[in-house]
């Protein structure tokens, strides 16, 4: 089975050091790396290395490390809690490595990866935060530009804060009620004032805060905040949206929403899939009303994600009336809906001075009568048309169209997946949307876009309308992918 390239080969943890010591074997720049690293625990560090270096020497007598002057032999790692070799030999390194795992203790050789058991990550240190980034050993400058990066986002004052906070975690623990409004609390002490004064290096104002925030606390009341998820790419999400996710208690999501968009919550929010989509009703629109308001009534922050944006084919405005007859607080955070990801990714200008000045979202798939869609006309008119899970209809939707006059010449595409590594697409003309057939449908969402703007896109690398009607989902291939 071929591995996922999206998860890590190696599972980050922090190691508990106190009171134990560390090995490091060489000299050089490598073994100064590695003891400096170690310097920033508070890991006792041998340094093994008969004649070091003038720089390795002087931080050795700086650092207080314990200096052996000798050759190394395997017996001093015995107690060891980790182990460095970084002799710049392959024999000698091979030596350490192999004394190391004959003892069971993790070892990392310097630039040799296939022989460690761990990885040394870039670290931001703001005692007791932490930062460790990590790239596998693939990577290592790259690690170091995100730690330049982290470095400027957290301030000096990060450390002074934590162990602040640490002070008063058992008084907290003690006068606030647990889970939201517990969060809450935390969050108002390291974003609000607390952080402030701290920051303004004013500890007698950052104790008068906190018991503040502690006399204030109160029962968290529930809040409902009905997010767009965007169409499938967890980088098209708000900054907003992100907030949310991390502040909820409860994410209720559909099925289309990636798992990957799921994960950015908090690793403790309860999930819980609605799975919403066409042909695929797990619960009906009044149970996810019913439980939106039941989540909300226990005091919990709840998000309810949702592909693309609430208020397009959302059913926003069901799940907000019952909010508000149940007196819940709500908020919307708008999404990148289908059809903007779609044009975007496919260079298709919605509107074109000229050629197309109204815009149409339009849903197909309760369109199985035989009357003329209600946004028919504007597409006679010269409007550009997004037609959302308008697959299954699609040939009823285009004989009408052109029996009504639209032309049968009239550029269209099918676009599937848009923004996810397994988008498609495919272009033709209203003649050719007349020749898929339902029974092509894939589970993939669809979305149409009817109207001569559509000619102007980046289409030429599409596969014909035509052509892909004829061909089974299954035997499509990656030719037939449209490079964004």
């Amino acid at each position: 089975m071929a591995a996922n390239p999206d998860k890590l080969s190696v599972f980050p943890v922090f190691l508990k050091v106190e009171d134990r010591f560390a090995i490091v074997v060489g000299d050089g720049a490598e073994a100064l790396a590695k003891a400096r690293l170690l310097g920033e625990s508070r890991i006792a560090v041998r340094l093994v290395s008969p004649a070091p270096s003038g720089e390795l020497a002087a931080y050795a007598i700086q650092a207080d490390l314990q200096h052996l002057p000798v050759a190394f032999r395997p017996q001093m790692l015995d107690g060891a809690a980790l182990v460095f070799a970084a002799t710049g030999d392959e024999a000698a390194d091979l030596a350490v490595v192999e004394a190391a795992k004959a003892r069971n203790i993790p070892v990392n050789a310097v630039d040799r990866p296939q022989w460690c058991d761990f990885y040394t990550p870039a670290l931001v240190n703001r005692a007791p935060v932490a930062v460790a980034i990590g790239s596998e050993g693939t990577g290592p400058v790259l690690a170091q530009i995100i730690r330049s990066r982290i470095e400027s986002m957290l301030p000096l004052s990060t450390g002074p804060l934590a162990r602040l906070a640490n002070r008063y975690r058992a008084v907290v623990d003690r006068l606030v009620p647990r889970g939201a409004s517990r969060r809450r609390f935390w969050r108002a002490f390291f974003e609000g004032e607390v952080a402030h004064c701290v920051e303004g290096g004013d500890l007698p104002a950052a104790r008068r805060q906190v018991s503040r925030l502690i006399r204030s606390a109160e029962p968290a009341s529930g809040f409902v905040s009905l997010v767009g998820a965007g169409p499938g790419a967890e980088d098209l999400l708000t900054l907003r949206a992100q907030r949310r996710l991390r502040e909820a208690d409860v994410i209720v999501h559909d099925g289309l929403v990636p798992e990957r968009v799921v994960a950015m919550g908090r690793r403790d929010a309860e999930r819980i899939p609605v799975g919403k989509a066409k042909g695929c009703h797990s619960k009906s629109q009044e149970e996810i009303s019913q439980l939106l308001v039941a989540l909300a009534k226990e005091g919990k922050r709840v998000v309810r994600l949702k592909s693309g944006d609430p208020m397009v084919f959302g059913r926003a405005g069901e799940e907000m009336a019952a909010l508000r007859e149940a007196g819940v607080a709500f908020d919307i955070v708008p999404g990148v809906t289908s059809a903007l990801a779609a044009a975007a990714e496919s260079q298709i200008p919605l509107t074109l001075r000229g050629v197309a000045s109204t815009l149409v979202f339009a849903t197909g798939h309760d369109r199985d009568g035989e009357v003329l869609p209600d946004w028919a006309d504007l597409a006679l008119r010269g409007g550009t048309v997004a037609v959302y899970m308008g697959r299954t209809v699609a040939a009823r939707v285009a004989e009408r169209l052109m029996k009504a006059g639209l032309a049968a010449t009239t550029p269209v595409a099918i676009l599937e997946s848009v923004s996810t590594p397994h988008r498609s697409a495919a272009a033709g003309t209203l003649a050719d949307l007349a020749t898929v057939t339902p029974g092509r449908a894939s589970n993939r969402p669809a979305l149409i876009l009817i109207g001569e703007a559509v000619a102007h896109g980046a289409l030429a690398g599409a596969e014909s309308i035509a052509q892909a009607a004829r061909l089974p989902q299954t035997d499509r291939t990656p030719e037939h992918i449209l490079a964004a």
